[in-house]
């Protein structure tokens, strides 16, 4: 196949505006009350092209305004062509159709696509409907859906193959546009075979889009297999943001039990203010980690992938609301490392989410996070860098700090390698920090490990899922029926199945750092949701000390007539 490259950084004329582009007014509306006054470079260079009826191959870095590169064109094509055939005074009118097909590697980027695409389709949402298939619902309920043609389906390529097998949907006549988001994720998440096979259910011409973070082997694979005659967009920008906007540092930690000692002096001690993201290696590890702040009554959630999808977006919901400011979650790659190519949802036990199709790192919109917290190394360059994406996006200003052993260092090596790119300058700074100053706490931080077994580990993530599946499932219509109780859900209140220390969640004035002093806040509460029930609090004082005693009035006596 041939292939045209056009470089991003080339200056064609000059700068396109969303207003150039010939785009139908409802879109512009729709864009402007998102608040976009100018198009990413990508959407800049995309759009125009996708427009022209081209084949795309786009790569650009987490947070770049791919969703809406891909869903503006395919929106205005799609109202194109209905006002054409409403223009026609002879000939049938346009038969209702599914035209359109996202595909996205797990459950939460479909629901994320198809919020992007409703709300650019908020003043067309007569003309254009939108349904996700990848959600918890059985295929019957979204076989109704699905009789109704929409005009753009959303979904997973398991879920999507299962209703075309099914004859739930049919796309061989109607299919005029395919959009393959995280490309490179799709064959690492194994659904290659599934892939295949959806393709053969398609028609033999279609325009279609790959869109992806980075460009590799299984990138190339995809483009062979879905693209025809493609441009290629290789934006020239650096694919995480400049120092001015994004700090990345490391710390070496001599042992894993420093690692733990510096994690909890900077959250006990607010030495990281907002919001942060806390990635790890494993769900193992993350319910250890849980396990271990909440010894210092330091509330954090955990996204496991064994969660019910309603609970796993409630809680980044409710993250993006300001309502937890510590998230733990495993990144996608790690997922999936060792099942590519094999059958999904196979890994060592207790370390791989149940759920296939559930991933943090990558794509997923993560709103305001001031820091992003490497504990374990990332273990490829590429996750180091969606790891990172979720942090400094939209030009807010971001951290990250990633904690490294002596043994990891050569590892490091290549990430630093990745980022540092032609002028070799590092990218990595190290960061300042004297762990002499908080020795005074690693009797507490041993404490803390020690009460963190296996055990208490196996129990915390048990409790966890039976608790979501309760919320989830069982009370679903209650929510639907009182959604101000779900806003008063929470899902950072402590596990506790280890043992407990109350002292432990207090820091004694002697044993903050001298430097630090006046600068802390080591006794910040835990954040209250905003609600106005706070003057309908039940009444739970012991009634034998509250109980006061009320002498009661003497009655006249009627007088005998």
């Amino acid at each position: 196949m041939l292939s045209s490259t056009r470089n991003g950084s080339m200056a064609e004329a000059e700068s396109l505006g969303f207003q150039d582009m010939g785009l139908d007014p409802r879109l512009l509306q729709a864009v402007a009350d998102l608040g976009w006054s100018r198009p990413t470079l990508i959407q800049e260079k995309a759009i125009p092209l996708a427009l022209e009826g081209k084949d795309l191959l786009a790569r650009a870095r987490t947070g770049s305004g791919k969703t809406a590169a891909y869903a503006i064109p395919m929106l205005q094509l799609l109202l194109h062509r209905k006002a054409v055939s409403r223009g026609r005074e002879a000939g049938p009118a346009i038969e209702q159709a599914v035209r359109g097909l996202v595909l996205v590697p797990t459950k939460e980027l479909a629901r994320q696509a198809q919020s992007m695409i409703q709300q650019l389709a908020a003043y067309c949402a007569r003309d254009i409907r939108v349904a996700n298939v990848s959600a918890a619902e059985d295929l019957a309920s979204q076989r109704a859906v699905l009789m109704e043609k929409p005009d753009v389906v959303v979904g997973t390529p398991s879920r999507i193959l299962n209703h075309l097998q099914q004859d739930s949907l049919k796309l061989r006549d109607s299919l005029e546009l395919l959009v393959v988001d995280e490309a490179d994720l799709l064959f690492s998440f194994g659904f290659e075979e599934e892939l295949k096979s959806l393709l053969c259910h398609l028609p033999r011409i279609y325009q279609a889009f790959l869109m992806s973070a980075t460009f590799n082997e299984d990138v190339q694979a995809l483009k062979e297999l879905v693209l025809h005659n493609p441009v290629t967009l290789k934006l020239q920008e650096s694919q995480l943001p400049g120092s001015d906007q994004l700090q990345q540092f490391q710390v070496v930690c001599e042992t894993e039990e420093d690692k733990f000692l510096l994690l909890y002096a900077l959250l006990k001690l607010s030495l990281v203010r907002g919001k942060s993201l806390l990635f790890v290696n494993t769900l193992e590890r993350s319910y250890r980690l849980r396990l271990f702040l909440e010894q210092f009554s330091i509330p954090t959630c955990v996204l496991n992938g064994e969660l019910p999808l309603r609970s796993r977006c409630h809680i980044i919901s409710q993250f993006n609301q300001g309502f937890y400011d510590c998230v733990i979650a495993t990144d996608a790659e790690v997922l999936v490392s060792t099942v590519k190519g094999k059958q999904r949802g196979r890994g060592s036990k207790g370390d791989k989410a149940s759920d296939p199709e559930a991933g943090v790192a990558r794509g997923i919109d993560f709103h305001h996070v001031s820091a992003v917290l490497n504990f374990d190394l990332p273990p490829t360059p590429e996750a180091y860098i969606h790891r990172a994406g979720r942090t400094a996006r939209a030009n807010n200003p971001g951290t990250v700090l990633t904690f490294v052993l002596p043994t990891e260092q050569s590892h490091l090596g290549k990430i630093e390698h990745l980022l540092s790119g032609e002028n070799g300058s590092p990218v990595l700074l190290p960061y300042q920090f004297r762990m002499e100053e908080i020795e005074g706490f690693r009797y507490r931080c041993r404490d803390a490990m020690r009460s963190v077994t296996k055990q208490a580990i196996r129990e915390a993530r048990l409790k966890e899922i039976k608790e979501e599946l309760l919320h989830s499932e069982k009370l679903k219509t209650y929510f639907e029926d009182n959604p101000r109780d779900l806003q008063l859900l929470r899902h950072d209140l402590p596990l506790h199945p280890a043992v407990v220390k109350p002292h432990l969640g207090h820091v004694p004035d002697y044993l903050v750092p001298p430097t630090l002093r006046g600068l802390v806040q080591p006794h910040k509460k835990r954040k209250k949701l905003p609600s106005s029930q706070k003057g309908r609090r039940m009444k739970t004082q012991n009634p034998l000390r509250s109980f006061k005693h009320r002498r009661e009035k003497t009655r006249p006596s009627a007088k005998p007539s």
